[in-house]
């Protein structure tokens, strides 16, 4: 037990040392990139559900909608405000967030997010048609 004030301080050291990133980089984030709409997207004033709804479960909605068209046919999706979308990322979403690089690209690197929907979706389906 004579080793015990070296136990404590060696313990002290290596949790200050632990530490020193998080009280070194305490406040400086990067701040949340700002997007901009298309004037597409502002011109019509509203998406499949509210924005605040889209930026935090946009990719709960997505896959929901994978899941109905691949697995069940279900082509329409009905928004609570009643409007009927087609379920399709290239051709509904992209229609307004036509931009993927200013759009979908700077909050997915902001986030350190590598989204699979680009492996089969492409880009801009309207020009390559």
């Amino acid at each position: 037990m004579k080793d015990k004030k070296f136990i404590i301080s060696g313990v002290i050291i290596f949790l200050i040392i632990a530490a020193f990133p998080f009280w070194y980089n305490r406040g400086k984030a990067a701040p949340a990139p700002e997007l901009e709409l298309t004037p597409t997207a502002k011109a019509a004033k509203e998406c499949v559900r509210s924005t605040e709804y889209m930026k935090a479960e946009h990719m709960k909605l997505l896959d929901v909608w994978r899941h109905s068209v691949v697995r069940h046919g279900d082509r329409i999706y009905v928004s609570p405000s009643g409007k009927e979308y087609n379920m399709s990322l290239s051709n509904t979403c992209l229609d307004c967030h036509s931009n993927k690089a200013e759009f979908c690209d700077r909050c997915h690197n902001y986030s350190s997010v590598r989204p699979y929907c680009w492996d089969c979706h492409i880009d801009n389906p309207k020009e390559n048609t």
